[in-house]
This record gives structure tokens, sequence and C-alpha cells, in this order.
């Protein structure tokens, strides 16, 4: 067996990031893992019901033997074995994100020989986590622009603390002999157009219509177009995001209600990242480029200098901001690929 490859769970931002990079690295490449101090950074440190089902669904994926971990271990190894497509279904148990969960496994999904499905349960619109909007309209057309074929629906969606949010991914291989061409984000090209949208479940349409019409004054040079929504959830919920569209693509920033937070708060939160975004005339959203890393070096690959502002000789982000967990999932892949 080959030798482990030891990550030290504390590391940077010192998050979950940290254990779904080495659990998605490990499987492809094939190499042993051992984690230690898993999630130390955080304020509960240890494996939460979201992380242990990354662990889980990976390993079934790859038919990895695992150590002995339950929540709140602090400490894994995982020796992966073959990939392997098929259909598979993953259930958090919690209000976990299932998007962070879909974007641990999409990857090794990719590496098949055959086309896969994905059901996942969880939450879909929870906080410190991208929402289903920004996974499907912002996350997977850059894998798509990778070489990817990957399709998402959401049936339910899921908040905290009720979940039971369900997607669906269905999931073609990477053709054997796919060359993908150098990947630049770089360039949105000319703005056209976007729109605020607030959601609400089992609460009162007033406080989506209150986060919009904020968000819609604060922003109104964008002249976003309006939208209120009213869906279908386990339990109460609400979420607001703006949707900016540009010649590339989309950029979605949001912010999840909470029964201690004030739709000011909410809306003063999503005005707040898109004119952090807006100002800093860069290509990349903050987020983004983190999640883009795991990808990009499986896919395209070339190998990172920090010192040439994200450059490779295959891709090129222009980074709104190089955010810690950035820097922190860098340092795990440069583990797995040096």
């Amino acid at each position: 067996m080959k030798d482990f490859i030891e990550i030290d769970g504390s590391q940077g931002e010192g998050g979950g990031q940290v254990l779904r990079t080495s659990l998605t690295l490990s499987a492809i490449t094939g190499q042993p893992v051992r984690i230690e101090k898993i999630r130390a950074g955080r304020e509960k440190p240890g494996l939460k019901r979201q992380h242990l089902t990354c662990v889980k669904a990976v390993a079934e994926i790859c038919g990895a033997k695992v150590s002995d971990i339950e929540v709140g271990s602090g400490e894994l190894e995982f020796v992966p074995s073959a990939i392997k497509g098929g259909d598979y279904r993953f259930d958090v148990g919690t209000a976990g994100s299932v998007t962070l969960v879909a974007q641990t496994v999409l990857p090794v999904l990719l590496k098949t020989d055959v086309p896969s499905t994905v059901t996942i349960t969880g939450g879909t619109h929870v906080p410190f986590a991208p929402i289903w909007e920004f996974f499907v309209e912002t996350y997977l057309p850059e894998l798509r622009r990778m070489g990817a074929r990957v399709e998402a629906e959401l049936d339910t969606c899921g908040f905290y603390p009720a979940a039971g949010g369900v997607v669906k991914l269905r999931v073609w291989p990477l053709a054997k002999d796919a060359t993908p061409d150098a990947y630049k984000l770089s360039d949105l090209g000319a703005y056209r157009g976007g729109k605020v949208v607030g959601v609400v479940s089992a609460i009162s349409d007033s406080i989506a219509e209150a986060e919009v019409g904020i968000v819609g004054v604060q922003l109104r040079t964008l002249n976003l177009v309006p939208e209120v929504r009213s869906v279908g959830s386990f339990g109460p919920g609400n979420y607001c995001y703006v949707q900016l569209n540009y010649e590339r693509g989309s950029v979605v920033f949001s912010a999840v209600g909470t029964y201690a937070k004030s739709r000011k708060a909410v809306a003063h939160e999503v005005v707040t990242a898109v004119r952090e975004f807006v100002k800093s005339g860069k290509a990349c959203e903050k987020h983004l480029a983190d999640q883009l890393l795991v990808p990009l070096e499986i896919f395209i690959g070339g190998g990172w200098d920090p010192a040439d502002e994200c450059h490779y000789d295959n891709w090129t982000l222009d980074v709104q901001k190089e955010t810690l967990h950035f820097t922190t999932n860098q340092a795990v892949i440069n583990q797995f690929m040096s």
C-alpha cells in the first residue's frame, strides 16, 4: 500500500474544506490519506453530519476503507480503491449543505466509466454554504467549460433546521480522449442585466418583498428585475439572492434568513457582496475561486504559482480576492499533486 499523505486539518482556515478536498483527491489519485485535527479551527471541532456524509459518500463511490469515525471524530484514515459509477443516494440527516456534498463527489464521478445518478437529501439553502442557485447558475457552468457534463434538479428546498431538501444530479464520465482547452476566467464581458429574488417558505411573503425592495433600491444602478417566490419545504425558511448576468455567464450572491436575522440584515448582506464584487472589477467571485481549484487541477492541470496571480500554464483566474479558503485549498492540493 502507498504511504499515507498526512493532512493537518487545522491548517489555514481549519474547516471542512480541508476534509472535502482531501477526500476528493484521495479517491481520484488513489493515494491513502490520514487527516488529523479535523475542523480544529471551528467552535465545535471534529466531523459534523455533513462532513460524515461526505466521507461515506466518497468511500462508497471509490470502495474506500475508512477508520472508525462518528460525529465529533477529529481524525480519520481513508484508503481508496476503484472508482465506480452508478446510482447513489446520500442523506445528510440534518440541514447540512447538499451542495458541499455534491461538490465533493462530482469530480470523482466524472472520473468513472459509466453515467451516474446522485440523490442528496439535506439543506439546500443554509448559512455558510453555496445556495442551490449559486451551484447551478455559477458553479456548474464553469465545470461544463472544463468538459464536464452534469445535469442538476432541485426537487425540494431544505432550510435550517427542518432540512428535507432533495436534489438530483446526473453525471456523465469525461471522455477518455478529452483534452480541454486552456481555461480562462479573466473577463466576464458586458453586463446583461440581472434580478433580485426573495424566497419564502411557510412565512409571510412580506419578508421577501421587503428584502427585494431594499436590495433593489440600494443597487438601483444595476436595474435588477424584482421577483418574489413562495416554495414548499419541510419547514419555514427564507433567502434572498441577486443574479448578475454577463456575456460569459452569471454570478449569484445570496444571504439566508434565520430566526434572529432581520430582513434588513439579509438584504444588507446581499448588497455588500454585490458591491464588493462589482467594485473589484474582477471576473472570478471570491467564493467561486476556491471552489474551482480542485476541478481545475484535476481536469486542466498545470501547477500554481502564487507569485503569478493564479496563472497556470493551462488556466487563469482573475480572482476578486484570495481568501483564506482559497490559499488553504491550494495548500492541500499541493500536498497531493507535488
